[in-house]
């Protein structure tokens, strides 16, 4: 910086502090991006600085997954700068045409590269996003898989005295997620007074399993299993039968444990609801089906949207009613019929009279 003295014309050379005089520590710069980087090395530091910081376990392995699986190996090398809308849209069609992947799935990977190059752009590396103008496959609507009554009736009758008992019977009355039956503690489960706290979830993060509160304020909730006189005797008998065999029963262990004693892995569980139904020649069903289960049970026993709602832990009622409406929408028949009853009624009076 030059700075000239009025008396003697001359021009003192004074230099340029390398950073502003603040009163407070600056935070590390990191060293400048260019356009000229590739996506791959774009997407290591987006994952470094902004996700693995701040998102969940779970968050981070999904992430990573799909970046190692699919997006290297098909746009790894190509630039920031030459990252064209054309060029994604043919990454989508690949995904569907040699991948095979559902249209729910690709728009995974569209928001991801979304959200990766917003940041980019944010930050002064590109002039624009070109993830902005590419076009995702439309979303659909996945169909909830669920039991009727009888088969429901088949299963509980078949996992009866079984180690599949107790998750399934909490599944199917409670509706309770696979995180979620993984995750309760005996410390949740109140015998005396019938009650039954959803704190925690157990998943997967990739190979890991990891506890952590549920994803929003509405799935941590509080059932009353008062009237469910089978279950909490269920629960009795397991928690004796544990301190009989020397099993962890204490208000810190897992309600579900396996032959060994451990807790369940995910995964485990799921696979053994699978084989069970398959030896059983029952209908294919995951617990997250016996959930759908119990939403449609629920709603034929003609309880509140905003109940149901509540209990399956939903943020609003409004995404209960998104989710399940090929499944609740089932009730309009009965109205229309009624309806058309009415009429016919009217119909027949007018023409006798």
């Amino acid at each position: 910086m030059s700075h000239t003295t009025p008396r003697s014309g001359r021009m003192v050379l004074r230099p340029i502090p390398p950073v502003p005089a603040v009163g407070f520590p600056l935070p590390p710069c990191a060293p400048p991006v260019g356009a000229g980087v590739t996506l791959e090395r774009w997407l290591e530091l987006w994952m470094e600085r902004d996700i693995e910081p701040f998102r969940a376990d779970t968050t981070v392995s999904g992430y990573s997954s799909i970046i190692r699986k699919h997006i290297v190996p098909a746009l790894g090398r190509v630039r920031l700068s030459d990252l064209s809308p054309q060029l994604v849209n043919g990454y989508y069609q690949w995904l569907s045409d040699e991948k095979g992947l559902s249209p729910n799935t690709i728009r995974k990977h569209h928001i991801l590269l979304h959200t990766a190059l917003k940041s980019a752009f944010r930050q002064g590396v590109v002039p624009l996003n070109p993830i902005q103008r590419a076009t995702p496959p439309r979303p659909t609507e996945p169909e909830a898989v669920y039991y009727t009554p009888a088969r429901l009736a088949r299963l509980l009758q078949a996992v009866d005295g079984t180690s599949l008992e107790v998750p399934v019977r909490l599944a199917c009355f409670l509706g309770l997620r696979r995180g979620e039956l993984l995750g309760l503690r005996w410390r949740d489960v109140d015998l005396q007074s019938g009650q039954l706290s959803v704190r925690w979830v157990r998943t997967a993060a990739g190979a890991r399993v990891v506890e952590k509160p549920p994803k929003t304020a509405g799935s941590c909730r509080t059932l009353s299993i008062a009237a469910l006189g089978e279950l909490l005797e269920l629960l009795r008998a397991l928690r004796t039968q544990r301190r009989q065999e020397g099993l962890p029963c204490s208000p810190d262990d897992f309600l579900l444990l396996g032959m060994d004693g451990r807790p369940i892995r995910p995964s485990a569980l799921s696979s053994s609801l699978a084989a069970f139904v398959r030896e059983h020649r029952l209908p294919p069903i995951t617990f997250h089906g016996l959930r759908h289960t119990f939403a449609s049970m629920a709603n034929s026993a003609r309880v509140p949207m905003y109940q149901i709602s509540r209990a399956m832990g939903h943020a609003s009622p409004g995404i209960t009613q998104r989710i399940y409406t090929h499944l609740f929408d089932q009730t309009h028949g009965e109205v229309l019929a009624a309806v058309a009853n009415v009429v016919k009624a009217d119909s027949t009076s007018l023409t006798s009279a």
